[in-house]
């Protein structure tokens, strides 16, 4: 493929609900520009942007896919995403590397949760969007009543610039309200418009014509003295509203039936950003944003936005350029990590295939294999003139499941491709759980977590069993207490002999634990007292009830005996670990559970349902505050009743509501949980 200027490439990300034909429209794209020779089908598994095989056997895009294709002497770089929440980092990682948005909405579902999501995340990054309107051959497609959900949703800058004639079986073409009549030579022919049509085709043409005005005074000026618009100063206009969002056009079409394709793509091509006309993001002094122009003869600056592990391919590594030019076989400057990285061969992406080339210039998109420590949100750039551009922000995790290997050879491998799927998927993390012993790892929902699983498997060789983590209870008493025992025994040679007798006291809540020596008299002679504690330290890793941590007790020795010859600093330890648990019993022994800070963000029509469900799982609402069209529900609650709340809450709101989770403290659990911990532990020793 030949190399572009900036004013050439149209960096395109494609985002929609799951299902709303993302990808069939992007395999039509790839179709009528030549690019592909057949169209390939995600229920056949034979798209060029869903080439995983767990995307092939789940038939939903997982992995972000860069799409290159030509048109009208324009590079444009597709950028597919998958449409369900959970694989939100491919999201963000494609709208921060774009200058524009295409949105895909089914003209049946209309307005859904995924489109919702889309459209924040790209309003938030400040993209100029256009809107497709999807499956006008699909039964019960509707494209004014989706129009109006459009608008109901995102405002009244959502304007159809396309009719379509016909719906469902009868969908026959589309109507342009803005005919090129002499653009480019090779945009599709306008259908000619029925009269049954005419009437709304006029009104929704003055309606364009009239916001387009809206946006130039000297437009609206002309406009409202009655002249007629030339099409080339409506062209102006429409694209210099598009860039600035002041108006979002709405297009149709069927991405099955390739209807609507070409001029869905001369609208790409003449309203929406280059490169060029896109300031690039900083990150200057003391962290602060800076805004420069796209250059490109200057020092290099790109992106790292996506790498992928493949055990026989290796890491590949995509960027974007924003400043200057990457050779093949050349050496960068990763600033984010402070040291040189080497450059070998270069690629042009399309799905899974790589086509070596020789230079990635400025506004262009490429990838590298095996680097050695540049990871996605890095910035390459000269190592004389240093620069690092803004970051992607990822979704925080929200959902977490403990791992374990299926089998000793997958224990000894398991690290290792953790580590490799970490570095893939910047929403997954990983850590150690100090408390419970288990190895966690979190995302964003259920299904990424499960693919992660597959992905370790196919990938790696690794298979890993997923299961709900742990509560990392605690154990206290609730009285004061004292506690004797003596260990005393006897053998052919010398006996056993340890005594001693301790005060056990509560502490305040996050106090931990204190041992204190106040032994008198040479009771317990001093060289003992390191191994009394020391079986105190041991005895409390184990509490009475359900053999959990003691935590929040002061253990103080007071007195105690020994034996000139039977006396040994073992026998003080396991006199010690006795009287601690013999205390423990003594002390009201209770458990207690972690407490956390939960911050639910849901929409107004569903607080109700949510404060409900809240209650049954035992929260202390704290307060609730509006933020635009939402509610933010604070609530304390135990970190036992929401393991898997990522669920309930996209169960209740349909996907539309986000939380928050942080740890608060510990406090004391109701007898009626106290009994169903202690049974289940019972459970798990049998």
């Amino acid at each position: 493929m030949e190399q572009y200027g900036l004013e050439n490439i149209r960096n395109i990300a494609l985002l929609s609900h799951a299902g709303a034909g993302k990808t069939s429209l992007a395999e039509a794209i790839l179709l009528t520009t030549g690019t592909v020779n057949r169209l390939g089908k995600v229920d056949e598994g034979t798209t060029t942007s869903d080439y995983d095989p767990i995307e092939v056997k789940r038939r939903i895009s997982i992995n972000l896919s860069v799409l290159p294709c030509q048109w009208q002497k324009t590079k444009i770089n597709l950028l597919d995403t998958p449409g369900y929440s959970d694989f939100a980092a491919e999201v963000k990682a494609a709208i921060r590397v774009s200058d524009g948005a295409l949105i895909t909405v089914c003209a049946a579902s209309g307005v859904e949760v995924g489109t919702e999501q889309v459209w924040a995340y790209s309003k938030e990054a400040n993209l100029p969007r256009l809107i497709l309107v999807n499956k006008m051959d699909r039964e019960n497609a509707d494209f004014n009543r989706t129009v109006k959900e459009l608008q109901a949703n995102f405002g009244a800058k959502c304007l159809p610039i396309q009719l379509p004639i016909g719906t469902h079986t009868t969908f026959q073409g589309i109507i342009d309200l803005l005919p090129q009549k002499s653009y480019t030579g090779t945009a599709a022919k306008e259908d000619k418009v029925p009269a049954a049509l005419q009437n709304e085709v006029n009104s929704l043409r003055e309606n364009l014509v009239e916001a387009v005005a809206e946006v130039d005074d000297t437009l609206l000026e002309r406009y409202l003295g009655g002249e007629e618009l030339s099409l080339e100063e409506l062209n102006k206009g429409l694209r210099q509203a598009v860039i600035t969002g002041k108006i979002v056009p709405i297009l149709v079409g069927s991405a099955l039936q390739s209807t609507g394709v070409g001029l869905l793509l001369d609208t790409i091509v003449r309203y929406l950003p280059s490169p060029k006309e896109r300031d690039v993001a900083i990150v200057g002094e003391a962290g602060k944003l800076e805004t420069a122009e796209p250059v490109q003869d200057a020092p290099l600056a790109a992106l790292v936005f996506k790498t992928t592990a493949d055990p026989y391919v290796g890491k590949l590594t995509y960027f974007r350029i924003y400043h200057g030019i990457i050779e093949s076989n050349s050496s960068v400057w990763n600033s984010t990590r402070g040291e040189p990285e080497r450059i070998g061969q270069l690629y042009l992406i399309r799905g899974k295939t790589q086509e070596p080339i020789p230079q990635v210039r400025a506004g262009d998109i490429g990838a590298v294999a095996k680097l050695s420590l540049t990871n996605s949100g890095d910035t390459l750039c000269t190592h004389d003139k240093p620069v690092k551009l803004a970051p992607i922000i990822f979704p925080k995790p929200s959902f977490s499941e403990a791992i374990s290997p299926k089998t000793k050879l997958d224990l000894d491998k398991l690290s290792s491709a953790l580590t490799r799927l970490v570095e893939e998927d910047p929403t997954l993390h990983m850590r150690r759980d100090s408390d419970t012993g288990e190895t966690i790892l979190s995302g964003l929902g259920e299904t990424q977590l499960n693919v992660a699983a597959e992905k370790m498997l196919r990938k790696f060789s690794v298979g890993i069993n997923l299961k709900t983590p742990k509560v990392p209870y605690r154990e206290t008493i609730k009285t004061g207490t004292t506690a004797e025992y003596k260990h005393k025994k006897q053998t052919g040679g010398h006996g056993q002999y340890g005594h001693v007798i301790l005060e056990i006291k509560p502490l305040p809540r996050s106090s931990g634990i204190e041992f204190v020596n106040k032994v008198v008299g040479g009771r317990i002679p001093t060289n003992y007292i390191p191994a009394v504690e020391k079986g105190f330290h041991e005895a409390v890793l184990e509490g009475v009830l359900a053999h959990y941590p003691v935590t929040d007790i002061r253990v103080i020795v007071v007195d105690g005996s020994y034996h000139p010859v039977d006396s040994s600093e073992i026998c003080f330890k396991i006199a010690s670990a006795g009287a601690i648990k013999k205390g423990l019993s003594q002390g009201q022994p209770t458990i207690l559970e972690p407490i956390v800070n939960l911050t639910v963000r849901v929409p107004e029509e569903y607080t109700g349902e949510i404060i409900g469900d809240l209650n049954t799982k035992r929260a202390q609402l704290q307060g609730m505050n509006p933020e635009d069209d939402a509610n933010m529900i604070q609530a304390q609650i135990p970190l036992a009743e929401i393991q898997r709340y990522a669920i309930d809450l996209k169960s209740i709101t349909q996907g539309r509501g986000r939380f928050t989770v942080e740890f608060s403290h510990y406090q004391e659990t109701p007898p009626n949980v106290i009994q169903k911990i202690v049974a289940e532990r019972q459970a798990e020793k049998t």
